[in-house]
C-alpha cells in the first residue's frame, strides 16, 4: 500500500464563480481517489484532503495551476489512511463561520487589514524580546485547546467560530488592546479571519502564526512554546509533534491524563467527550452531560 498523507490549506483570492470552481475540484478529487472536505466561497478555499502521497502531489500541482491558488501553502501530516469516509465538497459565503461575511476584504494578495504573519521562529523571537507583554490568543473552539496550546494563552470562552465576533465585542479583553497579541489556530485560516476582526475592533498590534499551529509544530516540535496534542477534524482526533508531547488534557470522569476525545454515544448528538482508556471502556461514560454542541465535523476547521 502507497504511503498515506494528509493535506491541510487555505487561500485567500476574489472568486468570481464558486461553483465552477466547486465542480473543477470535484472532478479532479474523485479523478485521484481523494476523501476529506473542501469549502469555496467567494473569498477563496480551505481543504483538508487524505490519500495516497502521488495523488495528493498531483492535487497539489493542478491546484496550483489555478491563478488565483499558486501561493498556497500546502501543510503536510501522517495519516491512518482512513481520516475521511467521503468527500464532501460545498459552496459557503464564508470560508470561516464568523457570521459576518461582508465584513471580511480579500484581495489577490489576501485578506487586506488582517494580522502580520510570523514564522515560527519569529514567534518565538518576540516572545523572547517582550516577554510577558506577548499574549497568546488561542482562535480555535474551546474544546481544542484542552489537549493543546500555547503557553499562558488566552482561550475565549466559545463553542463555534460565530461566538468569536461577540466575545470580543464583549469587552472583556480590551486591556489587551494595547499589546501585541499572536492569534493561532490549527492551520491560519482561522487567524486570518479572527485578526481582521480584533484590528476592526480596535486591537493595535495583531500577529498571526504563518501556517498555524500544524507549522509551528512540524518546525519546532515540543521544544518551543507550544505544549500538548493537536486536536484534529478528521478520524484522528489529535496528532502530535513528536514523541515527547505534553498530555494536558484531563479525563472528564477522573481527572487522569489524557488527550483522547470520544464521540458522545447519543446518536444525535455532535458532543465529544474527552477520557481516559479505562474510562472509556465504560460506554456509560461516553454520554456527555453538556449543555452546547460542539459540532464536531460540523464546521470547516484550519
Amino acid at each position: 500500500m502507497e504511503l498515506q498523507k494528509v493535506i491541510l490549506y487555505y487561500g485567500f483570492t476574489p472568486i468570481a464563480d464558486p461553483e465552477a470552481i466547486r465542480l473543477w475540484q470535484q472532478t479532479l478529487c474523485e479523478s485521484l481517489g481523494l476523501k476529506g472536505r473542501i469549502l469555496i466561497s467567494p473569498h477563496g478555499i480551505n481543504g483538508t484532503l487524505g490519500g495516497d502521497m502521488s495523488a495528493l502531489k498531483k492535487y497539489v500541482r493542478a491546484t496550483r495551476a489555478y491563478q488565483g491558488f499558486k501561493r498556497i501553502d500546502f501543510k503536510w501530516s501522517e495519516s491512518k489512511g482512513n481520516d475521511f469516509p467521503r468527500l464532501k465538497i460545498r459552496v459557503r459565503d464564508e470560508l470561516v463561520a464568523f457570521g459576518n461575511p461582508s465584513e471580511l476584504i480579500v484581495d489577490e494578495n489576501g485578506v487586506v487589514g488582517g494580522g502580520v504573519h510570523l514564522r515560527p521562529e519569529q514567534v518565538d523571537k518576540l516572545v523572547a524580546e517582550r516577554g510577558e507583554e506577548v499574549v497568546f490568543f488561542d482562535g480555535r473552539n474551546a474544546f481544542e485547546a484542552k489537549i493543546g496550546k500555547f503557553q499562558n494563552a488566552i482561550v475565549p470562552d466559545v463553542s463555534t467560530t460565530r461566538d468569536f465576533v461577540g466575545e470580543i465585542e464583549s469587552g472583556k479583553y480590551d486591556h489587551l488592546k494595547e499589546k501585541p497579541i499572536i492569534t493561532y489556530c490549527t492551520g491560519g485560516i482561522r487567524c486570518e479571519v479572527l485578526s481582521s476582526v480584533m484590528k476592526n475592533r480596535g486591537f493595535k498590534e495583531v500577529y498571526q502564526i504563518k501556517g498555524g499551529i500544524v507549522r509551528y509544530g512540524k518546525e519546532l516540535g515540543d521544544s518551543g512554546l507550544w505544549e500538548g496534542s493537536l486536536y484534529t477534524f478528521d478520524a484522528r482526533m489529535a496528532l502530535d509533534f513528536t514523541e515527547n508531547a505534553k498530555v494536558i488534557g484531563q479525563c472528564e470522569k477522573c481527572s487522569s491524563p489524557t488527550k483522547q476525545f470520544y464521540n458522545c454515544a447519543t446518536i444525535t448528538c455532535h458532543e465529544l467527550v474527552l477520557l481516559c482508556q479505562s474510562c472509556a471502556a465504560d460506554d456509560v461514560n461516553k454520554t456527555c452531560t453538556r449543555d452546547q454542541s460542539l459540532r464536531h465535523n460540523a464546521e470547516m476547521i484550519g
